[in-house]
């Protein structure tokens, strides 16, 4: 059960990954929109889970890798947004969320 802090700083975090998605998105995915999707944070908040969803879904395991590559830049451009509002920056980590696959897959068994 996620705490009420837990939730604030998830949302914070996802907030400010999605802004830097979107104006530093060309460099780590040419072609590919990158959303976020969901943040989960430890009950300590050193360390955050960051799902993405990537878009057109073909080839998003490079996507990734060039993701991850690039998470201690990302990590520090987060620690300037959210310097003055959390004590300690989170360590991220970056993972697929496939849940739209997922949906659209069932969806395309339902009407077969």
């Amino acid at each position: 059960m996620e705490s009420t802090r837990q939730k604030k700083v998830s949302r914070l975090i996802q907030k400010e990954m999605a802004d830097i998605f979107l104006k530093k998105g060309g460099e780590f995915a040419h072609g590919k929109m990158i959303s976020v999707t969901k943040v989960r944070i430890s009950p300590d908040l050193s360390f955050a889970k960051i799902y993405l969803s990537i878009y057109p879904s073909a080839g998003q395991d490079e996507v990734l890798t060039g993701i991850q590559e690039h998470a201690p830049k990302m990590r520090f451009e987060m620690g300037r947004k959210v310097g003055k509002q959390l004590r300690i920056v989170p360590e991220i980590a970056f993972f697929i969320d496939d849940s739209l696959d997922y949906i659209d897959n069932i969806d395309r068994l339902l009407k077969s």
